[in-house]
């Protein structure tokens, strides 16, 4: 029992630092799309103030919130 407790909490020490990996390179996706988009200024304004949400919530530590909103951001933009 031991065992197995040490194994996953060396399985989530591992896996949990990936998991905030993915908010940043979100981000860039983001900052690319942004300049490359054929949306309209008003899509363009959601899709900024989702991003800006995205991003407090990395900063915040709340990473699947911040990969929600920048994925939302993204898809806004057609990505």
């Amino acid at each position: 029992m031991k065992r197995l407790v040490i194994a996953v909490a060396a399985m989530l020490a591992v896996a949990t630092p990936s998991f905030a990996t993915v908010c940043p390179v979100l981000m860039t996706q983001f900052e690319k799309a942004l300049k490359t988009t054929s949306a309209d200024d008003a899509t363009k304004a959601k899709a900024k103030t989702l991003y800006n949400r995205g991003k407090a919530d990395h900063a915040a530590g709340k990473h699947s919130d911040s990969e929600r909103n920048l994925k939302a951001a993204l898809k806004l933009l057609g990505k």
